[in-house]
């Protein structure tokens, strides 16, 4: 395909090598990095009802998750750049102080705006987290190796799934109180600072005449800004069909243009417009965000089956996410070390695209009666084909581009993953909504409207609590209700996981390159 580079193409100045003892201890901080950042995105959401009770500002709840995923996502893709232009270390560590500092203003916060203002700035330290340890590890490891080591960075993000709401709910419920949900991320980051600062020697990067493209950094920055808002807050701030969504769209659409007319022409793109010629990038992109399309959308809507439909409590709630983040693990860490001894990756992300849509497809048959086992064996099918693709697109990814494209490609998957998770977590989101009101609405007319119907207003966005303190009859109904909704957002997941397949067997298996 045009611009793909093959492993026979002349190598590029690669640092020097590294033992794998010091392979494994630079692993090791990246790994704390990327957790105290993952972390940070889910141990939050078991916190917000109590803090939103201290706090006040039950209308800007939303903004509390919204300001940290929008600054991630928007600024993944710059992250990637400034490392080529000032150095990986120097970006990973300022990443780092970012993190922490608005984590520590974070915790003592004393109000609503306080807060969303530390989520704001930590949004921006995480989405430097996220990209730089799969950029980082690029540099140290050759692409052939690399799988044995990115199937640890990927088994990352289950720990943190479920270990952040698990977290979330003991510091809320200990004497500790909600603020060390913010603190206690703090120690984690400092010991990936020091790990970093002494272990990670890579060779000084010959200064660079190019200036940093900053308009294209804000088209970029601004049209992703701009979707985000509106995946983010559509349909709860304001309506899909308003004249927000539309000025939003239309912001959108305007920074779209004038990203791709300033990229094209800018000397050091943020964004090489290059990279869209080359036809791994561009699958892996398609497929990262199918795939965070998926993933996103099981693990924000699962709970509330198990929750509602199924009575369990958060903290067994979040155990039950245990099968998914164990075949993720797995997977994750058994196709990356396969890859490294076989040289052949393409067989996995097809295998993966497989498991999610048998996955999505177990969970169809759930309903009130369903055993918990079923429940497993679905989300532990999904975690499996989870980690078949994260890392594995990424490496390919890598392994397509030039050494100079590096950080770019891989902040760019990066990119699109979160894009695609926060597309998800809207689309999933507004299918279950039309549902749900949907199913409520024919029981009211079933019963002439007169019994309950204040209690059924009140049970669709009522907390699981308050759903099962309703009367009998309308708790069967809204529970019903729930489940009848969850079926529908589960058959969903089946045709995105069908697109992510069809996507993935477009691609090309190119030799990994033995070297950096």
């Amino acid at each position: 395909m045009p611009g793909e580079h093959t492993a026979g193409e002349a190598a590029e100045e690669a640092p020097a090598n590294y033992s794998r003892r010091q392979i494994i201890e630079i692993l090791i901080g990246l790994m704390l990095a990327m957790l105290t950042s993952m972390l940070t995105t889910s141990i939050v959401g078991t916190a917000l009802p109590t803090i939103v009770g201290e706090l006040g500002g039950q209308d800007r709840l939303s903004w509390v998750a919204s300001a940290t995923l929008l600054t991630m996502t928007a600024s993944t893709p710059v992250w990637g750049k400034l490392s080529d232009v000032w150095g990986r270390k120097l970006l990973f560590q300022i990443a780092l102080v970012i993190f922490i500092t608005s984590s520590v203003a974070a915790g003592f916060a004393d109000d609503m705006t306080w807060l969303i203002a530390a989520r704001f700035f930590q949004g921006i330290g995480t989405g430097g987290l996220a990209a730089l340890p799969q950029i980082i590890l690029g540099d140290v490891v050759a692409p052939r190796e690399r799988g044995r080591y990115s199937g640890f960075l990927g088994s990352v993000f289950g720990v943190a799934t479920v270990g952040g709401p698990l977290l979330g709910g003991f510091l809320v419920d200990s004497p500790l109180g909600w603020r060390w949900c913010f603190f206690i991320t703090v120690p984690l980051a400092v010991v990936a600072f020091i790990v970093i600062q002494r272990l990670l020697k890579l060779p000084a990067r010959p200064r660079s005449e190019n200036r940093i493209d900053w308009r294209g950094a804000t088209c970029i920055v601004g049209a992703a800004s701009a979707v985000m808002l509106l995946l983010s807050l559509g349909g709860q701030e304001f309506d899909w069909l308003s004249t927000p969504s539309y000025v939003l769209i239309a912001v959108a659409a305007v920074l779209f243009l004038g990203a791709v007319l300033v990229e094209r022409r800018a000397q050091d793109p943020i964004l090489p417009p290059h990279l869209f010629r080359n036809g791994t990038f561009v699958l892996g992109s398609l497929a990262s965000a199918a795939v965070g399309m998926s993933m996103f959308g099981v693990m924000i809507y699962l709970p509330q089956y198990l929750q509602i439909v199924q009575g369990l409590s958060p903290t067994a709630s979040g155990l039950m996410t245990l099968p998914m983040v164990l075949g993720l693990l797995t997977a994750s860490v058994t196709s990356g070390f396969l890859v490294s001894r076989t040289g052949k990756w393409k067989v996995f992300p097809v295998t993966g695209t497989v498991l999610i849509g048998t996955g999505f497809f177990t969970l169809t048959f759930l309903d009130t009666e369903s055993s918990l086992v079923l429940v497993g064996f679905g989300v532990c099918q999904i975690g499996l084909g989870l980690g078949m693709c994260m890392q594995i697109l990424i490496l390919a990814t890598q392994n397509a581009v030039r050494r100079a494209d590096l950080a770019s490609a891989t902040s760019a998957v990066s990119f699109f993953r979160n894009l695609g998770g926060a597309m998800g977590v809207a689309t999933f989101g507004a299918v279950m909504t039309n549902r749900l009101h949907g199913e409520i609405a024919e029981f009211a007319e079933r019963t002439g409207g007169s019994s309950g119907s204040s209690d059924l207003s009140s049970g669709v966005s009522g907390s699981p609590e308050a759903i099962h303190a309703l009367p009998p009859a309308v708790q069967d109904a809204v529970i019903s209700a729930f489940s009848n909704a969850m079926h529908t957002v589960f058959t969903l997941g089946m045709p995105i996981a069908v697109v992510a397949f069809v996507v993935v067997l477009f691609f090309k298996q190119i030799p990994l390159r033995s070297g950096r």
